[in-house]
């Protein structure tokens, strides 16, 4: 009978002991999972400017240059290069919304006069020389490769943006007059700050 209350007891504690070690973690809800928010590339951890380009005031592109057996200054001026046409292509896609934008609000016309305008605006500033970009940040990635952040002065190509669309309304006059309308300069003036 001792034999027998004995086994019950070691029973008992390992059915407590194995209840105890098999309780169940509850479910953390899905916000207060660990995400990870952080710049990679490559699979390390990068500045977060490689990931997203954002420098208040000033448009911000991106350029890569891989690894080059040509050495350092030829992987400079590539991703220079590279990160200028990133900064052109933004800039055109942001200068096409804003205009179209522009435009309706202001009530100058038919689509047809929108389409026009925008254009006639987007090709214009797609001539605008990015002269005033410049690196303001590399890094250089396990494989070699150079990451570089290129800025321009947001104002400055505003600037060429407001002359460029003033331009495109003065080839029609009708249109122009419409565009002279104070409400027309204050929307452009809020689309496009220059200070």
């Amino acid at each position: 009978m001792i034999k027998n209350i004995s086994k019950v007891v070691v029973s008992l504690s390992l059915v407590a002991l194995v209840a105890g070690c098999s309780s169940k973690e509850e479910p953390q809800p899905q916000d207060q999972l660990s995400a990870d928010f952080q710049c990679k590339q490559e699979n390390v951890l990068a500045p977060n400017w490689t990931c997203i380009p954002d420098v208040p005031g000033y448009y911000a592109g991106v350029g890569v240059a891989e690894k080059s057996a040509a050495g350092i200054a030829h992987m400079r001026r590539v991703a220079m290069m590279n990160g200028r046409s990133d900064l052109a292509q933004q800039i055109q896609t942001q200068v096409k919304d804003k205009i179209e934008g522009f435009t309706r609000a202001t009530g100058n016309g038919s689509a047809e006069t929108v389409d026009k305008v925008s254009t006639a605006v987007t090709k214009q500033v797609a001539k605008v020389d990015l002269q005033g970009s410049k690196a303001v940040n590399m890094w250089q990635a396990p494989s070699g490769a150079l990451y570089m952040l290129v800025t321009v002065p947001a104002s400055e190509v505003n600037k060429e943006v407001k002359n460029a669309v003033k331009t495109s309304f003065k080839n029609d006059e009708a249109l122009w007059q419409q565009f002279q309308a104070k409400q027309a300069l204050e929307q452009l003036d809020a689309e496009f700050p220059t200070e």
